[in-house]
Order: C-alpha cells, then structure tokens, then sequence
C-alpha cells in the first residue's frame, strides 16, 4: 500500500472512530512506529486530523452560519445595508421588533441579532439566521408554510391578537405619495393583519422602489399611516418631499 493509499485509509478510520492510536495504526496498517508517527505528523500539518498525545483524531468541522444564498449579490445591497444598519438604530433595549420579508429585512434582522429585542418574524431564513446565531428571543408567526416566498402564512382572520409589538418593519415593490405597494398578496394580507397591533410603522426600501406610480400590486397601507420611511439618497425628490408633507418622518441614508 502506498503513502497516499494509506493516508486516505488514515484519515477514514478516524472520522469513523473519532480516534486512532499509534498503536492502532501500526496493527491496522502492518507499519512500524516511525512510519505511524511520521503519518500522523504529515496528516496533521495537512490539517486532515489533529495530532493529539499517543494518536490522532478527527477535525470537528464547524458548522457555517447560514445566511440566503448570494445576499451580497441582491439588487441595491450595499445601499439596502445601510438602510438596515440606519433602522436598527431607532430600536432600543427591550423593544419587541416585528420584521417582515425580504432582503433588506434579513439585512436589519441581521444588524439586530443578538441584541436584547424580541424579534417577531414570518419570514422563515431570518427565523433561521438568528435561531442558527442564538437571539435570545425569536417569535416565529405560526402557519402555513410557503416556499416559494420562504414566508410563515396564517389564514386565520385574529391572527393579530397574538402578536404585538414596538416597531414594524416592512417594504414593498413600490413607495409613491399614494402608499406603499405589494406584490404578493398572500403576505401583504397576512402582514396587514398586524398592523393594528404595532405602534409604530417604518418602510425600509431602497430608492428604486421610491416611485410616482406603480404597475402593479396591491396597496398596503396609504402614506399617512406610515411613520418613519428609510431610504436611499439617490430617492426621487419629489416623492420623496409629497411623503414628507403627510407627516412621515424620512430618513436618507
């Protein structure tokens, strides 16, 4: 048998033990002391096993820290993660925070994880995240799971007597002076229905979104119900001023 054949023997046997002794391998593999030493040495600086007193054992791997895939190659990120860094500085200590879907939401929930604030969510790889990074306190909406919008539905019309909270963060296709615009109905319903339960209602949206109409879609919520907008300097400035006059409080960042 020769050294490579040997070695990948070596290091087989020891993720399936766990740990192999000297004496292990010169019984296993028929080899001399020396040669058994000079393997564990050579497969340890190739950081294939770990050399430990008398033996070897396995490399634990680590697992990742799971994040949606290519989040760094969203439309608008470097823009979105300002935004999220912005909004995370309006919530205080103890503040129940409820976050919807999307990538600028991930991004905000990303900024908030591990800080003392109760997270309420129904968008399902930010539950992930932070359950993954042990947030404290993670309060997933219960329902009906749906894949395609990685999202938690509830089709119960008092879903939002059981949920609550200081601050609501949303986005959506479109932000005109008329309101903020939807595309997928089922969540725009399903974030509606907590609405009346929330104190105050911030729009994360990257200035793409800040328009004078919209296509499609379903309006959310009209302007003046929203109570911070956070948004990108590069937003058109006359929406950007009709949304002012309604009594929003906007934040450009």
């Amino acid at each position: 048998m020769n050294e490579i054949t040997r070695h990948n023997e070596i290091v087989s046997l020891v993720n399936s033990k766990g740990m192999l002794k000297v004496t292990d391998l010169i019984a296993h593999f028929a080899i001399s002391a020396a040669t058994a030493r000079r393997d564990m040495t050579k497969l340890d600086q190739e950081g294939r096993v770990k050399k430990v007193r008398n033996g070897i054992v396995k490399i634990e791997e680590k697992k990742p820290i799971w994040t949606p895939l290519d989040i760094t190659n969203t439309d608008n990120y470097h823009e979105k993660a300002r935004i999220a860094l912005r909004a995370a500085k309006i919530c205080n200590d103890g503040e129940s925070i409820v976050i919807n879907c999307g990538s600028t939401a991930f991004l905000l929930g990303r900024e908030l994880c591990g800080k003392n604030l109760p997270i309420i969510t129904n968008y399902f790889p930010l539950a992930s995240y932070l359950i993954e990074n042990d947030h404290e306190s993670v309060i997933i909406m219960g329902g009906l799971y749906n894949k395609t919008q990685n999202i938690i539905l509830n089709p119960l019309s008092d879903v939002s007597n059981s949920y609550a909270g200081k601050w609501m963060f949303t986005s959506g296709k479109a932000l005109t002076a008329a309101g903020l615009y939807k595309t997928e109905i089922l969540t725009a319903v399903s974030e509606q229905q907590i609405l009346a339960k929330i104190e105050k209602l911030v729009v994360v949206v990257d200035s793409s979104k800040i328009g004078t109409n919209v296509n499609s879609g379903m309006l959310f919520c009209p302007t003046n119900k929203i109570d911070v907008l956070i948004t990108g300097k590069q937003a058109n400035a006359e929406v950007i001023e009709a949304i002012k006059q309604q009594g929003v409080e906007v934040i450009l960042v």
